[in-house]
């Protein structure tokens, strides 16, 4: 008798990430200011980590997303005045992204929010069980995407 899907590992480890994204998403977007939705959030996180100045374009690749779809909620933050969109000097046709004073303050409320969630994340396990798992998804992660492009007809990076 063939084996059950759920008996294979590659297939539960797949489940769990889907669960545990599932979860996080959900945590994240429950303690998020009225009217701020999980992909508002996640753009505003990645300017606060990565810094200003980053094209849509670079935002969108960073958050597996398309520039087309990451258009709506960028026209969302800066009608909040969360960010501001200015054009790139060296290149009129490229647009630059920047967390506005308000957007800073927005962020910050939305990390004060789940502050206590991720107290408990780190008293739950220990720096070890979250450094020990790395090397595995980072690995799994970069494979992904090499296969990922070579399947969409790019080339694999050398």
């Amino acid at each position: 008798m063939a084996a059950e899907p759920e008996d294979h590992p590659d297939v539960q480890v797949f489940d769990e990430i889907r669960y545990i994204e599932h979860l996080v998403r959900t945590s994240i977007a429950r303690k998020l200011p009225v009217g701020l939705t999980y992909p508002q959030f996640e753009v505003m996180n990645l300017l606060a980590r990565r810094g200003d100045g980053i094209t849509p374009l670079a935002i969108a690749r960073a958050l597996q997303t398309t520039k087309s779809g990451l258009t709506n909620t960028l026209q969302r933050l800066h009608a909040r005045k969360l960010i501001l969109v200015e054009h790139c000097q060296s290149d009129g046709r490229k647009k630059r992204i920047w967390l506005t004073a308000d957007g800073r303050t927005a962020y910050g409320q939305c990390m004060a929010a789940i502050r206590p969630r991720m107290d408990r994340l780190r008293d739950g396990f220990t720096q070890k069980e979250f450094r020990d798992v790395l090397p595995f998804l980072k690995a799994l992660r970069t494979w992904l995407g090499e296969t990922h492009e070579t399947a969409m007809g790019e080339p694999r990076p050398a």
